[in-house]
């Protein structure tokens, strides 16, 4: 795995390879790629950070661990490379952006690089996982590790949106001080919890009016 960041994350970033959780991580992961396949490839384990500059970030969208099908995780929680199904979870964002703004075209891609680019954090729990196996590398140290980022945006950040989706995320509300951030929080984008009202929470309309920015152009 790459150990360095071309961009504002990396003090941060060493400063985490410092704690005493990151060695017994990353001896994990790479015992873990020799033993069997893990997602997402080596190089793209920390494409969130490498898209969204820690000083550019004005959302973050909280996920848990990657896709473990193939091909299909990148680095970038939700998202999927291009050429790839549209993952269930992701059909339902774009059907709750649709919700928010009748003029949004929903896309035929699930790469949310895009999104990434524009300032939208997507931050997976857990950075990696075994094929087949989901939550396999849970409790292995990337929490400790997507904790301190969560925290870092928080303190040096100003007016970041953080959207909570399911218990899981909603967990790490705690890290954040919403005196300085807005946190808005409903169930997750699941088949199996979305009806629960994902698609009417209007968070993505809540965003754009929050960071005066189109919403179209901000999710496109």
């Amino acid at each position: 795995m790459q150990l360095t960041l071309d961009n504002d994350w990396q003090p941060w970033l060493a400063q985490q390879q410092q704690q005493a959780y990151w060695p017994p991580l990353q001896q994990r992961v790479q015992a873990a790629r020799q033993q069997s396949l893990v997602y997402p490839p080596a190089a793209q384990v920390l494409r969130a950070f490498e898209l969204t500059p820690l000083s550019q970030v004005q959302v973050v969208i909280i996920g848990q661990d990657p896709y473990h099908g193939p091909g299909q995780a990148h680095g970038l929680a939700f998202s999927v490379a291009d050429g790839v199904a549209i993952p269930p979870s992701l059909r339902n964002i774009y059907k709750a952006i649709k919700h928010d703004f009748a003029d949004y075209q929903i896309p035929s891609s699930g790469n949310l690089e895009g999104w990434a680019k524009r300032g939208i954090l997507l931050l997976n729990t857990v950075l990696t996982v075994e094929h087949g196996k989901a939550h396999s590398h849970a409790k292995w140290g990337w929490e400790n590790f997507t904790d301190a980022a969560i925290q870092a945006v928080s303190a040096q950040r100003e007016g970041v949106v953080f959207m909570l989706w399911g218990a899981h995320a909603q967990k790490k509300a705690a890290l954040i001080d919403d005196s300085r951030h807005t946190i808005l929080q409903t169930v997750h984008p699941s088949p199996l919890s979305a009806h629960r009202g994902f698609f009417t929470a209007g968070h993505f309309a809540t965003t754009a009016k929050l960071l005066n920015r189109s919403g179209p152009e901000l999710f496109a």
